[in-house]
């Protein structure tokens, strides 16, 4: 076999290339290939953490927000209630006013119908006393025959209406 009886002919020079092909390959991946693996490294480890830094700034910006924010609606919800008070107030204040001047003018009724009833009682008052003389004066003159004076028998009625 004529392929095998060469080997020792051409041994050594194909260990020689081999070992520049290794050589090649070994430095062209170390110093070509492995820095630039190296950098992609680094600069995604720095983009990770610069990522990681802003989300944890991020975070923070939003947990102030949010700490902003719940301040504002307390501050927002305090402001309200005293509003709401105040609204309160004002209302009870204009709701005792309307009952005031509804109280001074049911008042004010009553005094004029207290006044207008003690005038009709007064009228009422009269027209009996005036009644009970004229029927007075008709009873005694029916019964004696004769006509009582109108003043005496005013005088009497009106001692006896006075008694109850």
């Amino acid at each position: 076999m004529p392929q095998l009886s060469q080997i020792g002919a051409i041994y050594a020079s194909q260990l020689f290339w081999l070992a520049i092909v290794f050589a090649l390959i070994y430095f062209g991946i170390g110093k070509a290939m492995v820095p630039r693996i190296e950098r992609t490294i680094d600069d995604r480890n720095a983009r990770i953490t610069a990522d990681l830094a802003a989300a944890e700034a991020a975070r923070t910006a939003a947990r102030a927000s949010e700490e902003g924010y719940a301040a504002s609606l307390d501050t927002a919800r305090g402001r309200a209630q005293k509003l709401v008070g105040e609204a309160k107030l004002r209302a009870a204040g204009s709701v005792e006013q309307a009952l005031k001047a509804g109280n001074a003018d049911q008042e004010k009724a009553v005094t004029e119908q207290t006044a207008r009833i003690g005038a009709a009682k007064q009228t009422a008052l009269a027209e009996i006393e005036s009644a009970t003389v004229e029927a007075v004066e008709a009873i005694v003159a029916k019964l004696s025959g004769t006509t009582p004076s109108r003043d005496a028998v005013a005088a009497q009625v009106k001692a006896e209406l006075a008694n109850g």
